[in-house]
């Protein structure tokens, strides 16, 4: 990949964004030196880590490798047997502590939790916690060493305490006893030994050795004879101290050297995968998602943002190359955002290859590219004596001699800087070049002939910028198969220039200019009514479906409830028959006993009058419902709407049709939808239920509390897929009941599994009228939108 390219794609500048997310500075050092990959397989690599840790900071938050050091030195200086410092020590329980905090934070409480590509890097990690225990006991910081760090070194401190305490007792008998003789009443220290102040004249009264004097020479500093040996016992305590630092010192090195491989396996993982969160962290910044990559040399990047650019101002754009076209020309006003289209697609094709995510919607297609070639901006050379033309034409030449059908080419106002005509032409011939070798080429240009030019060009397509003539401002919008109008004249008129000169200058153009004018002012036309049509179209479609969607679900609810019905009836027809069965078997039984005179006569009556008596019951039952029918008032007009009881079914239901002719019509009862005759039918004194009478119910007021209680918000982020599924389905079946139009489920980005699970689930919900993935401010492809039929 060529560095020039990189500079003028603004590469670096996203490097510096991603070392500002490193927390150690050997993991800065790695993402300073992060180049694009030309290996499918290792591109592919690096974004799944990306991915995977994006997901873990999303789900756990970030992770701190600050205290991962380089300890090559020290590393080499433990295999030849030396020993390290108390900072080189510190280095290294420096380094297990991180390592010990990436263990804690790689452990999962669920066991559902499905592995990633980081699993190795974590799983690979050693802390050695009784290496980090023993430096951290003997050591307490840079200038300090334990007590308890050994039990002679335990021993050497309580006798040098003792001793100080001696030397202290009897050089303050002496300040009480000298006193006259001495310039202040302090002990002081000097080479390391305690002295007293005496005055010059008075240095017989004390006797001792002089160590110092003062500038003046008005002072001696006298180590007094009682002391001296004191002193000399305190210094073989001190360098014995030392000593037995240095020995405990080694003793830990002894101990790091025996972990040297973990040790460097720890330094390079931790390095390695501050490195990648680093990636992580980078894209939670910009909101950005893993491009899916290709070998067709196919770019299709939906609802692109520039990483540099205001997120807050910068307008997402759609640009697809490499499919039906391999050559993209793109005109349009000045400040329209052509030259911003340009890097986008430059700088996302670096950064997908570098393994980082590119700030656009999911599914974002990129190709691997051997090398991209940028010529873009003022190239004008003053040291070279070159004009903007001659410094933009060496560029294109260098391009021209390395480019193959693998390279990206990018132009910005493609041989600019001369004559119109000849710079036209040249143009055309460098683009026809590049176009005839297959090579993916995105120009920028004012040149009307280069819309010509895509227009009668297989495989080249025109794009266009969109320029707001009424607001005098761009939208930024890029517009695929519309070539772009200068609009200079329209401008010109709306700032205000005399609209005698303004149409002076339309008499110079040529006939070919206007016509060309024209058709692109007709093409303008044609897209606002296609796109309008368009809209249309789907709105209607989005109509279908959601009825189509209603009538299945309420064919569904009448299957159901006429099987419901069906089963009903059954059961009943059983109870029935039990009930005949257990009758009869009774009256045979009671014959029986009859037959064999075991009983009397009136006992025969009784039983015989028991029958008798439930045979009426049933008829009287049968008789009833027979007058019922017979004597019932025959509704003479009938609305659809109208309340009506079936008498032959004894069901309440609803007109669904008029009678015909034979006087047959559908009554629909509840979900079922039956043809019965008028006849059969009573009219009810009740309210229609497609009455628009709003009347206040317990039902209204119960959904009028759900409305108040349901959030119009779920947060599934961190949850496993079933539990996931579980809580949504309550919360859509409250959220239905609720009435709410539309809800907001928060699923985050992540691998994607748990997205799947919820548009899986969505898919089977009847009521759920339609669901999308957000748009860039709604949360983009961690939130998926759902709305209500």
């Amino acid at each position: 990949m060529n560095d020039k390219a990189l500079n003028t794609l603004e590469y670096y500048k996203i490097i510096d964004m991603l070392c500002s997310h490193a927390t150690s500075a050997t993991g800065r050092e790695l993402c300073r030196n992060l180049k694009p990959s030309t290996d499918l397989a290792e591109i592919q690599l690096a974004q799944q880590q990306t991915s995977d840790a994006l997901t873990r900071i999303f789900q756990k938050g970030s992770l701190s490798f600050a205290g991962t050091h380089n300890l090559g030195a020290s590393f080499k200086r433990l295999e030849i047997g030396g020993t390290l410092s108390i900072e080189e020590l510190l280095r290294v329980a420096s380094l297990l502590e991180v390592a010990k905090r990436a263990r804690t934070y790689s452990r999962s409480e669920r066991e559902d939790v499905k592995p990633d590509s980081l699993d190795e890097f974590f799983s690979a990690i050693e802390p050695l916690p009784s290496l980090l225990g023993e430096i951290r006991r003997c050591i307490l910081s840079e200038d300090e060493i334990a007590d308890d760090a050994s039990a002679a070194l335990k021993n050497i401190r309580r006798s040098i305490k003792n001793t100080n305490e001696k030397i202290r007792s009897q050089m303050n008998d002496m300040l009480n006893s000298s006193r006259n003789h001495l310039q202040d009443a302090v002990i002081t220290m000097r080479g390391g030994r305690y002295c007293l102040p005496v005055k010059a004249e008075a240095k017989s009264q004390v006797p001792g050795m002089i160590h110092d004097q003062s500038s003046t020479g008005s002072t001696i500093f006298i180590e007094p004879m009682a002391v001296v040996k004191l002193n000399n016992d305190l210094r073989e305590l001190h360098m014995k101290e030392q000593e037995e630092i240095e020995v405990i010192l080694a003793s830990l090195s002894n101990l790091a050297a025996e972990s040297v491989p973990y040790l460097k396996s720890n330094y390079e993982i931790l390095t390695k995968l501050d490195f990648i969160f680093a990636k992580g962290s980078l894209a939670r910044q910009y909101n950005g998602s893993a491009p899916v990559f290709n070998q067709e040399h196919r770019i299709r990047i939906r609802k692109g943002r520039h990483p540099l650019l205001d997120s807050r101002k910068v307008v997402p754009i759609d640009i697809h190359l490499g499919d039906e076209f391999h050559l993209l020309i793109v005109t349009g006003p000045n400040t329209g955002g052509k030259t911003v289209s340009l890097k986008t697609v430059g700088l996302f094709t670096l950064m997908g290859q570098a393994g980082l995510h590119i700030p656009a919607n999911d599914r974002s297609e990129l190709s691997v590219f051997e090398d991209v070639f940028a010529d873009i901006g003022d190239e004008q050379s003053i040291e070279q004596n070159l004009s903007t033309f001659s410094s933009h034409m060496t560029n294109i030449i260098t391009i021209l001699k390395n480019v193959s059908e693998n390279s990206l080419v990018l132009f910005d106002e493609l041989c600019a800087g001369t004559d119109p005509t000849e710079g036209a032409a040249l143009a055309i011939s460098i683009l026809s070049k590049l176009h005839s070798f297959g090579v993916r080429t995105m120009a920028t240009t004012h040149y009307s002939e280069l819309k010509v030019f895509a227009l009668s060009t297989p495989g080249v397509e025109n794009a266009c910028c969109e320029f707001s003539v009424e607001t005098l401002s761009p939208t930024y919008r890029l517009l695929i198969g519309i070539p772009g109008k200068s609009n200079a004249f329209a401008i010109s008129g709306k700032l205000g220039l005399p609209p005698e000169i303004i149409e002076d200058a339309r008499s110079r153009m040529t006939e070919q200019d206007e016509n060309l004018e024209d058709l692109i002012s007709d093409l303008e036309t044609s897209r606002i009514t296609m796109e309008k049509e368009r809209l249309e179209a789907e709105q209607y479609r989005q109509e279908t479906e959601a009825l189509k969607r209603r009538m299945e679900e309420k064919q569904e609810r009448l299957d159901s409830q006429r099987e419901k019905i069906i089963r009903q009836a059954n059961e009943e027809a059983h109870a029935i028959l039990r009930e005949a069965k257990a009758v009869a078997d009774q009256t045979i039984k009671n014959f029986h006993k009859y037959g064999q005179g075991a009983a009397t006569a009136r006992d025969m009556e009784q039983e015989r009058s028991k029958l008798r008596n439930k045979m009426n019951s049933l008829e009287k039952d049968m008789s009833m419902k027979q007058k019922e029918t017979a004597n019932h008032k025959v509704p003479k007009k009938l609305r659809i709407g109208d309340s009506v009881k079936v008498l032959s079914m004894n069901l309440k239901g609803t007109v669904h049709t008029l009678p015909n002719d034979k006087g047959d019509l559908y009554v629909q009862m509840g979900i079922l939808r039956s043809l019965v005759n008028i006849r059969d039918l009573v009219l009810l004194e009740e309210p229609s239920p497609f009455s628009n009478k709003k009347k206040s119910t317990g039902t209204g007021k119960i959904k009028m509390s759900k409305s108040a209680s349901v959030s119009t918000e779920i947060n599934l982020i961190g949850k496993t897929t079933d539990e996931a599924i579980a809580l949504l389905d309550k919360y859509l079946d409250d959220a239905y009941l609720a009435h709410m139009p539309s809800v907001r489920i928060v699923h985050g980005k992540g691998t994607g599994a748990l997205r799947k699970a919820v548009h899986g689930h969505l898919k089977r919900l009847k009521y759920v009228k339609s669901f999308r993935l957000g748009e860039f401010g709604e949360g983009d492809s961690g939130v998926t939108i759902a709305e209500f039929s």
